[in-house]
């Protein structure tokens, strides 16, 4: 499995990022890491391993980027305007430097978003943000209303941000031709919120599924299981 480091600097986020990709060819899947993760996170606990066979036949290229928890929702620093301000400067960062990024190495018009955890979240809020941008969402115990990180602070920033509450008033024309799997587990501790999330889909009739996993936690364990079974369903 072939493996590159990339670090660049970034104008929309006004930091250096830094990133592994793995694989030379193949549908372009960007995949997040969990709270406060670094972008060799999903590679350490073994993720990126269980899809060893799909990267290996050329069937997905992956891209492991960093986030900026620690600079937006998580830093309890600054004003959660100021977080909201940082993190749609992130959002900003995917749309327009490694979505193209991907696309143009790929040959793809499309990408897959995925994560575990806060991960999830990542790859939640960018799908339904941009539905034009994705055709696949993979999330594995993700939670995915940002209130809790902005202490009753509300603005067009956490809005926009934030997929329970815009998702819901959302008609783009793409949401209905993505394929949308919501993974979690009987003893999730985010299991609620993936049952939320795919309520708001019913009510909109957008097609997904709602993999509630039987026996199994929080944890990497069922999301190495689930990630592999997954990338199978890109066609």
């Amino acid at each position: 499995m072939t493996e590159k480091f990339h670090r660049w600097h970034s104008p929309n986020t006004n930091t250096d990022l830094e990133m592994l990709v793995f694989g030379d060819r193949g549908y372009p899947v960007i995949v997040f890491p969990t709270t406060k993760g670094r972008y060799y996170q999903n590679k350490d606990f073994g993720l990126i391993e269980s899809v060893k066979w799909f990267v290996d036949n050329g069937l997905v290229k992956i891209y492991c980027p960093d986030t900026i928890d620690d600079r937006s929702w998580y830093n309890k620093g600054i004003h959660p305007a100021d977080r909201a301000k940082t993190y749609a400067g992130y959002d900003r960062m995917l749309l327009n430097e490694l979505i193209p990024w991907a696309m143009h190495e790929t040959g793809v018009g499309k990408v897959a978003v995925a994560g575990c955890s806060f991960g999830g979240y990542h790859a939640a809020n960018f799908a339904f943000k941009h539905p034009e941008k994705v055709r696949h969402l993979f999330s594995m115990g993700g939670a995915f209303d940002i209130k809790m990180f902005t202490d009753g602070y509300y603005d067009d920033n956490i809005f926009y941000n934030n997929p329970v509450d815009f998702l819901p008033g959302s008609n783009h024309h793409n949401l209905w031709q993505m394929n949308i799997i919501l993974g979690t587990s009987e003893h999730d501790i985010c299991k609620g919120y993936n049952i939320q999330l795919s309520n708001i889909l019913k009510q909109k009739n957008i097609k997904h599924w709602l993999d509630i996993r039987p026996f199994a936690n929080h944890d990497w364990p069922i999301w190495r299981e689930m990630f592999p079974h997954y990338l199978s369903t890109i066609k």
